[in-house]
Parts: C-alpha cells; structure tokens; sequence
C-alpha cells in the first residue's frame, strides 16, 4: 500500500506541477485540451503550485517510512522521481519542452514504479521486474503521446518543442501504434517464461480497438481528447490483468 501511496502522490504532483509551469509560461493560453487550473484562471499559480508541493510531500513521508523499513537506497530514487516530476515543464529548461517527455515517463512510470514496488515487496530488482515495467511504461508514453499529438499545432506555436512536434504527425501516430501493440508482445514474452496465465493481459487488447482506430483515422485537436482517456483503461486494466495473471503462476 505504501509503494500504491507513493505512486499516486507523485502522479498528482506531477499534474499539477505541470499545470503550474505551463500556466505561468503561457504555454496553456490556446490549449485544445481539457481547461487547465492555471492557463483557465480557475485558480491562482500558488494555490496550484502549493497543491503540487503537498502531494510531492506526502510522497516523500510514505517514501521515507518505506526506506526506513526496506532499504535507505530508496531515498535517491525519490528524490529524483521528484525532481523528474518538478523538472518536466519546471525550471530553467524543462525537459518536456526539448522532446525527452516520452524518455522520461518511460523511465519513472514505467521501469521506476514497476521496479522499485518490486524491491519494496521483494527486497530486490528482478529481470522480471524490468520485463513487467517495459509494458507499463510504454502504455504510460502512449498517452503522453496521444496528448502531445493533439497539442502539435499549439505546441509549436509556443514554442514547447515536445517529441511529437519534432517527429511530426504521421511518425508520432505511428509511435503511439508501437506504445500500444508492443505490450501485448512482451505479455507472450513473460508467459512463456512464467506461464501460460500471464496471457490474461491479453484479454486488454478489446480496449486497445478505439484509441488506436481514432489515431489511425488522421483525428486531431479535441477528437484526440478520448484517445488519453481510453489510453488510461487500456494501461490500467492490461496492468491489473497482468498482475492478476502472475499471481496464479
């Protein structure tokens, strides 16, 4: 539950983190999106900037309970999920901004949530492990992807030179394609390896049918916005299926 806690501080944080930089750099001004707390005037930076420091906080306090009761390693690896957090659209040069957003997500979604619960639990980072958080993770960059493709007209206009707008339109679908399917390769991979229940994550793949029609179709601006909620299914219950199936091997 602790390693749970920690997670969804950190993702809380880092949305609204993201808010705040944008919101006070003006990148949010003409957004296509979902209205943001800051670029909409529906609350002041500091309030959102307070909230995001709250949740970094709580994140913290379960993080160092978890050391304390694992191993104080851990303390590095937090500090530096919340720097990456802070650091994506924060800061002098923020890392979002120079196309490493996709890196980034793959790295602390993806190879840091799925390892270090792993470590947590098990008190080591097994080749399990990483073949489990490889999945997650690029589901994660799926719906960065999908939200960067919607905000390429927007982006580029102010400037936020995000991997979507230096791939370009077509290859960006074709990323965001790869994110999705790749997955359901890597379930194969882990059940021939652990069993054949593994291949339960595979019963996802129905949900994997509209984002992926939406983005092959050429659909942009708001018509993307379903695709980051549809992505989000997708990674939660291919995630739950998947655990669900390493549980009964």
């Amino acid at each position: 539950m602790g390693a749970l806690a920690v997670a969804l501080a950190l993702q809380i944080g880092v949305n609204y983190a993201n808010d705040y930089s944008d919101g006070i750099r003006g990148t949010d001004a003409a957004r296509v999106g979902p209205l943001r707390l800051v670029g909409s005037g529906l609350a002041a930076p500091t309030t959102v900037r307070a909230a995001a420091i709250a949740s970094f906080a709580v994140a913290g306090l379960v993080g160092l309970v978890l050391a304390a009761t694992t191993s104080w390693w851990l303390l590095p690896v937090g500090i530096a999920s919340v720097a990456a957090a802070w650091l994506y659209t924060g800061g002098p040069r923020p890392y979002g901004y120079l196309g490493l957003g996709e890196v980034f997500v793959f790295v602390f979604f993806g190879l840091v949530a799925v390892c270090g619960t792993a470590f947590v639990q098990y008190g080591s980072v097994t080749l399990l492990s990483v073949l489990v958080a490889v999945p997650v993770g690029l589901l994660a960059c799926a719906i960065l992807v999908a939200n960067n493709l919607r905000d390429i007209p927007t982006d580029r206009e102010s400037g936020k030179l995000t991997l979507a707008v230096r791939l370009g339109d077509r290859r960006t679908r074709t990323s965001y394609v790869l994110a999705v399917v790749i997955p359901f390769v890597m379930a194969v991979v882990v059940s021939v390896d652990q069993g054949w229940w593994c291949l339960l994550a595979l019963a996802a793949a129905p949900l994997a049918v509209r984002p992926l029609n939406t983005i092959r179709s050429g659909a942009t601006g708001p018509a993307l916005v379903s695709v980051l909620r549809d992505t989000g299914r997708l990674e939660l219950a291919f995630a739950v299926l998947l655990a669900v199936g390493l549980s009964l091997t």
